[in-house]
């Protein structure tokens, strides 16, 4: 089985907890900005965004701003990025590190959204920016992979063209802005463990775009991990989880 991601040292599985004073020198603050794949576990979404939060050593901490139906225009004309920016502003105001994640796609595909693929890149590239003049540092995240099935091993790339264009994004902000691919590494998981394991994250039977609980966790695992080989700075502010780690490099079920 090819690995999906570094292979970490296995421990007894255990949910995060903060034991140990981070070494870094200043204190990260996460801000979450997206559509319903990263947002909060609900009646009609729910994404990684609580999961990997809930890895974050204290005093780091972050909140989940995601929005169910959310696209890259609707977000911020219904006032969305303007409570992140606000976020942005007070916390590195307040000494802080702030990342924001940035996610989205699922919505921006549909026909009804109104965003061509042109907008949609150019409109990441223009939240990045924001967050840059912000003085924070903005992570430009390929959209999470639905988990529908052509064959038992095979999910459908259905955010194949969103996934591109959220790299190329990254590349054409100014600065430059790093991307966590978590389209290829969610759809690679979802490939090797299968169909029948891959559901047992839906948040409801027949969804196969939200994640429920665990699921939040199994793939805020995967972005964390992600993060870290990006940005190793973090790693003292991340608490490690190497079993479940080591189940998604190894496309194993967690």
């Amino acid at each position: 089985m090819k690995s999906l991601l570094p292979l970490l040292t296995t421990l007894p599985f255990l949910l995060p907890t903060a034991t140990s004073k981070p070494v870094a020198p200043k204190t990260p603050y996460f801000v979450l900005a997206g559509d319903s794949t990263t947002a909060v576990q609900a009646a009609n979404g729910g994404g990684w965004g609580n999961g990997i939060l809930s890895f974050l050593r204290s005093p780091a901490a972050g909140v989940n701003k995601g929005h169910n139906g959310a696209t890259t225009k609707s977000f911020v004309d219904g006032g969305d990025w303007d409570v992140v920016k606000g976020l942005v502003t007070n916390y590195t105001g307040a000494g802080y590190e702030v990342f924001v994640t940035i996610q989205f796609g699922h919505n921006d595909q549909k026909d009804t959204s109104g965003v061509t693929l042109e907008q949609y890149q150019t409109n990441l590239v223009n939240l990045a920016e924001d967050v840059w003049s912000l003085g924070g540092t903005p992570l430009l995240v390929t959209p999470l992979t639905r988990r529908s099935f052509t064959s038992p091993n095979v999910a459908a790339d259905s955010l194949h063209d969103q996934r591109l264009l959220t790299i190329a994004a990254a590349s054409a902000s100014s600065p430059p802005t790093t991307y966590l691919d978590l389209n290829a590494a969610s759809l690679a998981y979802v490939d090797a463990i299968g169909e029948t394991a891959a559901h047992a994250y839906n948040l409801n039977p027949d969804d196969n775009t939200h994640l429920n609980a665990w699921g939040s966790v199994v793939f805020g695992r995967l972005v964390a991990d992600l993060l870290l080989e990006k940005v190793p700075a973090l790693e003292s502010w991340i608490v490690p989880n190497a079993t479940l780690s080591a189940l998604i490099a190894d496309g194993l079920p967690a």
